[in-house]
């Protein structure tokens, strides 16, 4: 509770001239914030909340503050001071904007203090009209910063596209290119399967044998589909060749060497190879093995050319998911989903390193901007890989912890130095060479996480461990509802 008299004590120029803030200041203004500010005294308690409208600036005199930031639904002590002359509150008011009306941190009083209080109106106006100058370079510095802020964050934003894009074409081009090699070998499989079709069906073979070609047929697809996913040991397979090998050669069959693998592969043997034989005798038997020989090729082909193009599908669902195409900017999403289409985008970075996904699958959804969230994963997948240098295991672990979801992305890198990690959320801090960052990856995802989505970001780090924690509220309407200070 504040210690006020009904007539607010105001201090004299000469004791405003002992604060170091004004001790510049002519007679006529000292004497003037005399009459404009006042003295407050606090035993104890809160001063202003973070969020709060900013409607005071406020000097201490005497006395202890400390000031707070909300972190994961927690006030963090950033500052604690009993220096006389300092600042806090709407010291910036002098700006004008709309986006400096709210206070920026929670200010305590920690000891019975005294301050000098000036209105954040009074502070304006003694700006603009003293130092017109000053106030005009502050903000065109404010301002410049923020359009440097904004166009190297789309810069950053576009880069990392190019990266991704880069990688999804190369993703692409693979499959795309087995599917027009199966497709020109498959044509040439259907052209020999016409001609022995026409042999087959010359009018010598009875319709009796020819449904047996064509059981046999169908017995040896239903093979190969069982056999297709099947791991065959190498020796196994080789055995099963040359067993064939030598059963075609022994029945005068041309290019048996050619024919075995393929027939090995879909898992037929010589005992089933005595069937065809029994089927349509030694007349036919190469015009038979094949018709079966391309038969199964031909499935082999089109099951080639299927799972490319699921591929394919994979990586364009995948690119959708990542970029939101056709989604409404905030919903409520699957948080796994994110990274996996993440790390579907990043595939191409992620050669050569081993990942590790730990989702938990009891996670719910949660509100959120999903684009801008698989940004954040984008930027800090991103540093893992460069501070891994080539190998290493990327670990990605979702799990709640309450009331948030929690996203963790860890790697094996050499670690974060302590000096260093207190700033890697700063903006256009980099380690990286020049040319290669513009230090506003951790920066925007900082923004993304703690201001758009009302989260956490923090970071975790020794030699050979390092751990980025995002902690997303699973309920953000409710947690603005139980803390108005998250508006902010």
């Amino acid at each position: 509770m504040t210690d006020q008299a009904v007539e607010p004590r105001r201090l004299t120029p000469d004791e405003l001239r002992t604060l170091f803030l004004f001790e510049s200041l002519t007679d006529e203004q000292l004497q003037w914030l005399s009459e404009a500010g006042y003295v407050e005294s606090w035993h104890d308690g809160i001063v202003f909340n973070e969020g709060d409208e900013a409607t005071c600036c406020y000097v201490l005199l005497s006395g202890e503050i400390r000031l707070c930031k909300l972190s994961h639904g927690e006030l963090v002590e950033i500052n604690r001071t009993s220096q006389r002359g300092v600042y806090s509150g709407a010291f910036n008011a002098f700006f004008g904007a709309a986006d400096h009306k709210s206070y920026t941190a929670t200010m305590q009083v920690t000891q019975p203090a005294e301050f000098f209080v000036i209105g954040a109106d009074t502070m304006a106006t003694m700006m603009n009209t003293w130092f017109p100058m000053a106030v005009h370079l502050i903000e065109g510095f404010v301002m410049g910063m923020r359009r440097t802020n904004e166009t190297l964050g789309e810069r950053e934003r576009l880069l990392a596209l190019g990266s991704l894009s880069a990688g999804l074409t190369h993703e692409l081009n693979n499959p795309a290119a087995a599917a027009v090699r199966a497709a020109a070998t498959l044509r040439q499989r259907v052209s020999g399967m016409r001609s022995k079709l026409a042999m087959l069906a010359d009018g010598t073979l009875d319709a009796t044998k020819l449904h047996q070609i064509v059981a046999l047929q169908d017995d040896a697809v239903e093979r190969l589909d069982k056999n297709k996913d099947k791991d065959v040991p190498p020796m196994e397979l080789s055995d099963r060749e040359d067993a064939l090998t030598d059963w075609l050669d022994d029945h005068d069959v041309q290019a048996s060497w050619d024919i075995a693998p393929v027939l090995a592969a879909a898992g037929l043997d010589v005992p089933w190879m005595e069937n065809v034989l029994t089927a349509v005798g030694p007349k036919y038997l190469e015009g038979a093995v094949r018709w079966l020989m391309y038969t199964i090729d031909t499935e082999s082909l089109m099951n080639e050319i299927d799972d490319s193009v699921t591929r394919i599908s994979t990586l364009v669902g995948a690119a959708k998911q990542y970029s939101q195409i056709d989604r409404a900017p905030y919903q409520t999403v699957d948080l796994r989903e994110l990274l996996k289409s993440t790390l579907v985008m990043m595939s191409g970075k992620l050669q050569g390193y081993e990942v590790v996904k730990d989702f938990d699958p009891e996670l719910p959804p949660i509100p959120a901007y999903a684009a801008e969230l698989n940004q954040v994963w984008t930027n800090i997948i991103d540093n893992a890989v460069s501070a891994m240098g080539g190998s290493g295991t990327l670990t990605l672990r979702t799990r709640r912890d309450g009331a948030y979801a929690v996203v963790e992305i860890g790697d094996t890198g050499p670690g974060i130095p302590e000096e260093i990690r207190r700033r890697i959320f700063e903006p256009f801090f980099t380690t990286k060479p020049i040319g290669e960052g513009t230090g506003l990856g951790l920066d925007i995802s900082w923004r993304i996480v703690v201001k758009k989505h009302h989260g956490d970001l923090r970071v975790e780090s020794e030699p050979g461990r390092t751990v980025f924690k995002i902690v997303l509220p699973l309920d953000p309407e409710r947690e603005l509802e139980s803390d108005p200070a998250l508006l902010s």
